[in-house]
């Protein structure tokens, strides 16, 4: 029986995997399948009882015991929250794109959240990223994220695009190399015919949006690329110039594991929900949508 329903109650999907609701609830109390509580009634997204199916019909090897818990990979202020909140029990070990790529082949982290564009413009294939080695790849969307310019509050030195940046009197800060802000800001720049070395750069990186935000706000640097939520919560200026796509990536067998599910559970909550519009630059349309599946 198919289902076009994206959430589906206790007896759709009992129905749609030809099973007994009274399995069902056994499936629940043992935490083996994906569900979320709705105001006290379970629910099951479709997307996440179509994984676990394909995760059942796999031979792979399960995943190692010595996989530690971790969550790997590019910086997002939405994303640190709801980790932190959702009592996921997962560390954040957020050194950039690149860096999450080579933890997720080493098997060092079970997910990584990482968005990095490519030369026509797509973001996040598996093969120009390095991860099409992966055979039991899933990435999901988390987010749309507006991107920009982070720059004071007012914007005194009136930057509006990227030609701004190679004036004298701007100094900016970058992301460290391989990040995935680093690799836009090199797109941005070789769209607009210019290159790093045009720019006044300083010397150190800053680690995370928040960290750029902050060298903004004490006057170390009068701009960096970076997402508008963290403009927004540190009081700062912004110039948005694309929107990005930010994904999560992981092997098939690591999407069922206690601390992501328990992740994908709050971020399907209200309170998620909330959150994301109060740091705004977001937008969730295709929040949880299955981007590749290999």
């Amino acid at each position: 029986m198919q289902s076009s329903q994206e959430m589906m109650t206790t007896a759709e999907v009992a129905a749609y995997l030809r099973l007994g609701e009274r399995k069902i609830y056994d499936l629940v109390r043992d935490g083996v399948i994906p569900y979320v509580r709705i105001t006290g009634k379970l629910v099951f997204p479709r997307k996440a009882i179509d994984l676990w199916l394909m995760n059942h019909l796999e031979s792979d090897e399960p995943l190692g015991a010595d996989t530690p818990a971790v969550l790997a990979g590019s910086h997002d202020p939405l994303l640190e929250w709801a980790v932190r909140e959702s009592g996921s029990g997962l560390a954040l070990l957020l050194n950039g794109s690149g860096d999450g790529v080579g933890r997720l082949i080493a098997n060092e982290a079970q997910a990584i959240g990482f968005h990095l564009v490519h030369e026509d413009g797509r973001w996040n294939d598996p093969a120009d990223c390095g991860l099409g080695g992966l055979r039991d790849l899933v990435s999901i969307e988390w987010a749309r994220r507006s991107q920009g310019l982070i720059v004071a509050p007012g914007n005194p030195l009136g930057i509006r695009g990227m030609h701004a940046l190679t004036r004298p009197d701007v100094r900016v800060v970058r992301r460290p190399e391989g990040a995935g802000a680093d690799v836009l800001l090199r797109h941005l720049l070789r769209l607009a015919g210019l290159a790093v070395p045009d720019l006044r750069v300083l010397e150190h990186r800053a680690l995370t949006h928040d960290d750029m935000a902050l060298e903004v706000s004490a006057g170390a640097a009068d701009c960096g690329l970076g997402v508008e939520a963290a403009a927004r919560r540190h009081g700062l200026g912004f110039v948005p110039l694309c929107e990005e796509r930010f994904d999560l990536g992981m092997r098939r067998r690591a999407y069922f594991q206690p601390h992501l599910q328990t992740l994908f559970r709050f971020a399907r909550t209200e309170r998620f929900l909330q959150k994301a519009a109060a740091l705004g630059g977001y937008d969730l349309s295709g929040h949880g949508d299955v981007r590749y599946n290999a």
